[in-house]
C-alpha cells in the first residue's frame, strides 16, 4: 500500500539539489529557540555559547562504497582519516578539537580484529591532537562499514572565524599543496585496476609515496593556525578545503557577498601531483580547484597583514577578494579569466 502511495507523490531526485542544496533545501526556514545556539547550520561547525568559551560542534558520516574503499585503504588508516577531518572542521573555525564520539555500522564480514585496527586509528589520532574519545554507538549494517564521528571544540568568542567576513581587498590564502589527495586517489584506483586485471603485476607506487600518505593519512593543520596567532594575524573568513579549492572559495564568496580572483601560477602545486597528472593525461589546475580530500586551510585576510603572511612556512596568497559584480574568477597563465564554478566532491551525484 505504502509503494502504492508514492506512486502518486511528486517526486524530484536529491541528484538535482546536490549535496549543498539538500542541506539548504532540509534546513531552511529553522528558527533556533535556544539563547545558547549562536550559529546553526552553514558554517564548517555549529557554535553554542556555554559560558566563558564558546562550544564548537561538527559531525561527518563516512560509507564504504562512497567515501572510501577497503580494497585499498587500510583500517588503521581509515580511522585516523575519519578523525583527523571532523579535527580540521574545528580548526577551520579557529578553535581547538576536545572531545569526540564515533558511531559504528558494522557487516558480518568484519571481525573484533578488524574494529580493533580501525579504533587504533582513531585512538592514534586523538593522541597526536590532543582529543578525548568519550563515547558512541554500534548497530549492525547490511551494507558494509560505516563511521559517524561528532567533534565537539572550544574557542573564545572573539577568536571564532566564520565564512562570511570576508571583504573588499582581502588577500586569499592557502595552505600546504592542492590537488595532491586527488592525485592519491587516481594512483590508488589505477593500481586496483592493474591488480585486477593482474594479481602477479608490480604496483607502480614508488616515488610517489607522498600522495598515497595525502589520500590515506591526512593532516588537520592545527600548526597554521599556531603560526598566525603567533604572527599576529586573524583571518577573516575560513573553512578547510575538503570538496575542492572551487567549491570552498565559491562558499566564503556567496556568505561574504563578495567576488574574487586567484591567479593560476600561485596556486601550490605539488611535484609528484604534477607529474602523475601528466602521465594519467589530466590536468592538474582541474585536480587543483576540483579535487578534494586535502583539508588545507583556506582563508582570506586583511591586506595590511601582507607582511605578516611572509615568513610562514607552506602558506602562499593566490590571490584577492573583489566586488561581488566582478564574480569569481580565475586568471590563467596567459591573462584570461575564466569563471570558478563549484565542481568538487558531490556524494549525489
Amino acid at each position: 500500500m505504502r509503494a502504492n502511495l508514492y506512486a502518486f507523490m511528486a517526486r524530484t531526485e536529491i541528484s538535482t539539489l546536490g549535496e549543498f542544496g539538500l542541506i539548504k533545501h532540509l534546513t531552511q526556514g529553522l528558527h533556533t529557540v535556544q539563547p545558547s545556539t549562536k550559529k546553526a547550520v552553514g558554517d564548517d561547525c555549529a557554535v553554542m555559547d556555554f559560558g566563558s568559551k564558546k562550544v564548537l560542534m561538527t559531525t561527518d558520516m563516512l560509507l564504504e562504497g562512497i567515501h572510501f574503499n577497503l580494497e585499498y585503504v587500510p583500517l588503521k588508516y581509515l580511522g585516523y582519516k575519519a578523525a583527523v577531518v571532523n579535527f580540521s572542521d574545528i580548526y577551520a573555525m579557529n578553535g581547538t578539537p576536545t572531545q569526540i564520539t564515533v558511531s559504528l555500522g558494522i557487516s558480518k564480514r568484519f571481525s573484533v580484529e578488524d574494529i580493533d585496527a580501525l579504533y587504533a586509528g582513531i585512538r592514534l589520532a586523538c593522541e597526536r591532537y590532543g582529543v578525548d574519545l568519550v563515547g558512541g554507538d554500534t548497530c549492525a549494517s547490511m551494507t558494509g562499514l560505516t563511521i559517524s564521528i561528532t567533534c565537539l571544540g572550544t574557542a573564545a568568542a572573539k577568536d571564532i572565524v566564520y565564512r562570511n567576513g570576508a571583504k573588499l581587498n582581502d588577500l586569499i590564502c592557502v595552505s600546504g599543496n592542492l590537488g595532491t589527495a586527488y592525485m592519491g586517489l587516481q594512483l590508488l584506483e589505477r593500481e586496483k585496476l592493474v591488480a585486477q586485471a593482474d594479481d602477479k603485476a608490480q604496483l607502480q607506487f614508488e616515488g610517489k609515496e607522498y600522495l598515497l600518505e595525502r589520500q590515506l593519512k591526512p593532516e588537520a593543520r592545527r600548526d597554521i593556525l599556531e603560526a598566525l596567532r603567533k604572527a599576529g594575524v586573524r583571518p577573516t573568513a575560513m573553512m578547510d578545503i575538503s570538496d575542492g579549492l572551487s567549491s570552498e572559495l565559491l562558499h566564503i564568496c556567496t556568505q561574504s557577498q563578495v567576488g574574487c580572483c586567484i591567479y593560476e601560477d600561485k596556486l601550490p602545486i605539488d611535484y609528484q601531483a604534477a607529474a602523475l597528472a601528466e602521465e594519467m593525461n589530466l590536468n592538474i589546475v582541474t585536480c587543483v580547484l576540483n579535487g578534494g580530500e586535502d583539508y588545507e586551510l583556506l582563508f582570506t585576510c586583511s591586506l595590511d597583514d601582507y607582511e605578516k603572511l611572509i615568513p610562514i612556512d607552506d602558506l602562499y596568497i593566490i590571490g584577492h577578494i573583489t566586488k561581488p559584480e566582478h564574480g569569481c574568477n580565475l586568471i590563467g597563465r596567459n591573462g584570461e579569466e575564466i569563471t570558478l564554478k563549484a565542481q568538487g566532491w558531490n556524494a549525489f551525484s
